[in-house]
Formats: C-alpha cells, structure tokens, sequence
C-alpha cells in the first residue's frame, strides 16, 4: 500500500472511532476484556502521542506514559493525540528516521502503516463495544494487517524475543500452516520448538491447518 493509501485509511478509522466513543465510555469492550470504552480510547490517545514522541525524538519514549496524562478525559487525550500524530506526520517523509521497536525499519513510514493498522482494529472494538455497526475493512488495508500480524508482530517477536514465546513454541511439535486472505493473499507459516516463519505464497500448497476467509475475516479472526 502506498503511504498516502494509509493515511486516507487513518483518517477515515479515526474518526469512526471518535464518532462512537462518546456514546457509552462505561460499555465493557468485548474484544480487549477488562477494558471499558473509555480505556480504550485512552489507550489510543496514549499510543498517538508515544509514536509522535518516537518521531521528534528518534527513540521511543520512556518513562511513559506522564503522569499529566491521567488528568485528561480519554476523549480528549484521543484527540490531543491524533492532532499530534497528523501534524508530525504532515511534517516528515516517510523515510525519514524514527524510532521503532522494529529493527529492520527505523522510518516514520513504519509509524505510518503502524497506526493505520492500530486504528482500523480498535475502532473495531469500539463499535462491538458500543453496538454501532462494524464498517467494513477495505481488502487492501486488511491484507496489509494480515501480512503486519504475521510477519511484523508475530515472526519478528519470537526471533528477537523468543523467551516469551518458548512454552508454546518449544512445546509443539513442528506444524504448517496456510493463511488466506481473500482470493489472492497467502502466507505460509511454519511453527516448531523456537520456530515462527512467515514466507509469502502457499509453496507446495501442502499444511496441516488452513485459515482461510475474507482478508476483514481473517483479520479480525487473527488479532
């Protein structure tokens, strides 16, 4: 997806979220349990301005978050925060440096496709949550989060984090899987003892398991 692409998708996202998150702060969200509507938007709001903060600074903030924070309604902290992230964003390139818990990509184009991604699956959250329909993911942007899951997230957090990850790895014999999205997306993934690869394509098409939907079915199943 081109980074404009992204950016239309961010803008859209957010303010779905924001258009259902005042309707009920109190309703429980069934997808993030434990939380109510109004953590969830403060989580948001929270992660606009860490990103913002690892864009000006080129590292990631720390401590974090200010204690302040906790003197701002969630609502507006959400939109102290997305105000902060489009302006930073308006500001760089998306190749220019910063910084990221993502080794092999230090760019604000990371935050780019990051937040974009973070938002279309929590405004999914608020609406469950607050009995709003669920507009539909665009194909292009739920195959994009397929791909970040699997690649970005997952294959990524056991090859540099592995620890967190031995009891379930180390513990399973070695499995394949097929992930499809749709007609055209499939991901190949192979699991075993301190294993979790990702390769493009479906290879000799032969898995023990298939996943398989829409790439917004997908999506939502996966996360």
């Amino acid at each position: 997806m081109e980074f404009t692409r992204f950016l239309d998708c961010l803008a859209a996202d957010h303010d779905r979220l924001r258009a259902v998150v005042d309707t009920d702060a109190d309703a429980p969200v069934p997808t993030c349990p434990g939380w109510t509507v109004a953590d969830l938007t403060r989580h948001v709001g929270e992660v606009y301005l860490h990103k913002t903060a690892a864009m000006r600074d080129g590292a990631e903030p720390e401590p974090w978050p200010p204690k302040e924070f906790a003197e701002q309604a969630p609502t507006a902290l959400l939109d102290r925060g997305y105000t902060a992230l489009r302006a930073e964003f308006a500001t760089r390139a998306p190749e220019d440096p910063a910084g990221t818990w993502y080794g092999p990509d230090q760019s604000v184009g990371f935050w780019i496709r990051r937040m974009a991604q973070e938002t279309v699956v929590h405004r999914i959250d608020a609406e469950l949550a607050t009995g709003a329909p669920v507009t539909a993911v665009p194909d292009d942007l739920a195959v994009d989060g397929v791909d970040e899951l699997l690649k970005v997230f997952t294959a990524y957090a056991v090859a540099e984090w592995g620890e967190y990850f031995a009891e379930i790895l180390d513990g399973s014999p070695g499995h394949t899987f097929l992930v499809r999205a749709g007609d055209d997306a499939v991901w190949r993934v192979r699991t075993g003892p301190g294993e979790f690869t990702v390769t493009d394509g479906a290879g000799d098409g032969t898995a023990d398991a298939t996943i398989s939907g829409s790439p917004q079915g997908v999506l939502r199943s996966l996360w």
